[in-house]
């Protein structure tokens, strides 16, 4: 059947989302039973998930947890993609749990603080985490279950230990018998349903409180924006699925329309896996999409076909202003390694480069830029398809009001502040944090510096808050690195911030040396210390977090009165 191309889904008006329940009840009921919600690979051997059996068996999860008195506890995931991430994620929501996703990456050290501070009963992993988990569990004395979630986990890391397949076994014979918990426990819409930890081991991480009205809001907004998914759709997940960013655009949207999701199962087989799966979607972070233009790029000129293909390129955007399009056929070898299918990307996370969103429009890829933030749901905003707004992130989605608090009214710009059913319940344990980030009429402060055009489209223009972004949509927070710097007898002073350099955003440690310890030495002796100082500390940190720059200062930082230094400053 031929696709038909970015028209409005009428699914959008006829069949709204009520709660998660009611979404994948839905789906499963207009879908025909062998149609796959998830594709995915477990030690090269391919497997596939219907609609169907996904939710019975997030029916039976739920289940099994009420079964053993966990109904309505907290649930924490960490691994890698697999379909029981959502079976999890959805059993804990819908029997009014807690979900909390952990990001794999993250230190012994934080898993153990997180499970603690959100009061986790419940372990759920997959096989990159056995032996971690193996580690932790006598120091977690309150999970009451471990759940490794494939075979070759299985085995018991402690007497806690209960698979996620005995669980699923042990939820469908009390369903068979009779248990109807699951189908008829009432959806409180308002209450905390997930929380997201942001990185760090003290008071820098904060848990960003979403309830199940937060994120069925904001997948309704994210199918207005992506509403030419259908249930002839296949998506590659390609981002980490604790992103709620993924989650939301990549999975719960897909979930409404009944898509189909080829989970990747390593960023080594990202190319690879768009031959096997041919997308017509893919969710993806800037740093993906800038490695898929250059890699083209190279490959055209590889084949000494960049004076063709760039002449290719003018003569079908003059086509386009005409409304002919035949850019599928014109760039259909191109096309083909992206599996020969793939229609659009959808890029957040961070800015991404304007050549790349032209030259991909220019063979047939839209690239649709959103906006977003972990406490929103995380959208906000998203630049239509072919609405030809390049460096804009659009306007708001439905139901999200944004505006510009400006310091005087004479300003060009002031910070971006939202307000819609999508934005958090707060921070957990945190009421301090949560007032300081929302004006006295309600509205979220983003922390992002920026305009609104005669259209409502919204222009970033800088960041107020001190997060770093970098291109993989990894959020660095510049405090908790700064706890590592913190203590070293040879740094009076430091900051850390993200530098360009080459292109690309680099961590970079600002340091003002303690210089009565460096009496006598030479500039270069002295940064080669710090260095020497600061690549033991990296050796300590995951690969992303790493400060591969390093600035000395000659002259102490310049402070506010209350001796904080000035980070706009640096």
């Amino acid at each position: 059947m031929k696709r038909v191309k970015y028209t409005r889904n009428p699914l959008i008006d006829s069949q709204p989302i009520v709660d998660f329940r009611d979404m994948l009840k839905k789906t499963v009921d207009r879908l025909p039973e062998d149609k796959a919600v998830y594709l995915y690979s477990r030690k090269k051997q391919d497997f596939s998930l219907t609609y169907k059996d996904f939710y019975e068996n997030i029916r039976a999860l739920g289940t099994a947890l009420y079964k053993r008195g966990l109904a309505g506890s907290a649930t924490a995931i960490i691994g890698e993609a697999d379909p029981a991430y959502m079976t999890t994620y959805y059993a804990t929501v819908i029997t009014g749990g807690v979900i909390v996703p952990l990001d794999k990456d993250i230190s012994d050290e934080e898993i153990i603080n997180f499970i603690k501070l959100a009061n986790v009963r419940t372990v759920v992993y997959t096989a990159s985490q056995n032996n971690r988990i193996g580690k932790l569990a006598e120091l977690l004395p309150d999970v009451q279950i471990f759940a490794p979630v494939t075979p070759e986990t299985e085995e018991a890391v402690c007497e806690r230990t209960v698979a996620f397949t005995a669980l699923i076994e042990e939820g469908k014979s009390a369903f068979e018998e009779g248990e109807r918990f699951f189908e008829t426990v009432p959806q409180d819409m308002e209450k905390c349903s997930a929380i997201i930890f942001t990185s760090g081991t003290t008071g820098t991480s904060k848990g960003v409180m979403l309830s199940q009205g937060n994120l069925v809001s904001n997948a309704m907004m994210s199918a207005n924006v992506i509403d030419q998914l259908d249930d002839r759709t296949t998506l590659l997940s390609v981002l980490p699925m604790h992103h709620t960013y993924e989650v939301t655009t990549g999975h719960l949207t897909a979930h409404y329309y009944g898509a189909t999701i080829a989970l990747n199962d390593s960023i080594k087989y990202v190319s690879k896996n768009i031959k096997k799966y041919k997308p017509d979607y893919l969710i993806l972070v800037p740093l993906f999409v800038e490695t898929m233009h250059k890699k083209m790029w190279d490959e055209i000129r590889k084949k000494g076909m960049e004076k063709k293909v760039r002449l290719a390129m003018k003569v079908s955007n003059l086509l386009m202003c005409f409304g002919i399009d035949l850019r599928k056929k014109f760039f259909a070898q191109i096309l083909e390694s992206y599996g020969g299918r793939l229609d659009a990307i959808v890029c957040g996370g961070a800015k991404l480069n304007p050549q790349c969103i032209k030259d991909f429009r220019s063979i047939g890829i839209e690239i649709q830029e959103g906006y977003g933030i972990t406490e929103c749901s995380p959208l906000l905003a998203a630049n239509p398809i072919n609405a030809n707004r390049v460096g804009s992130v659009g306007p708001a989605v439905k139901g999200v009001t944004v505006k510009i608090d400006k310091e005087k009214e004479s300003d060009e710009t002031g910070e971006i502040v939202a307000k819609g059913p999508n934005v958090m319940l707060g921070y957990f344990n945190n009421p301090e944090a949560t007032e300081a980030v929302f004006t006295e009429d309600g509205f979220f402060r983003t922390g992002d510096i920026g305009y609104l055009d005669a259209k409502g489209y919204i222009h970033i223009t800088g960041r107020k808050k001190n997060i770093i972004i970098l291109s993989n949509g990894k959020n660095i927070y510049p405090e908790e690195l700064e706890e590592h710097l913190a203590g070293h007898d040879l740094f009076a002073e430091y900051a850390v911030v993200g530098r360009e350099h080459e292109g690309e955003l680099t961590i970079t440690a600002v340091i003002y040396p303690n210089y009565d310890l460096l009496k006598g030495k030479t500039a270069e002796e002295i940064e080669g210390l710090l260095r020497q100082e600061l690549n033991e500390i990296n050796r300590t940190l995951p690969q992303y977090k790493q400060m591969r720059g390093l600035e000395v200062r000659e002259t102490e930082f310049e402070k506010t009165t209350s001796r904080k230094i000035k980070r706009h400053k640096i």
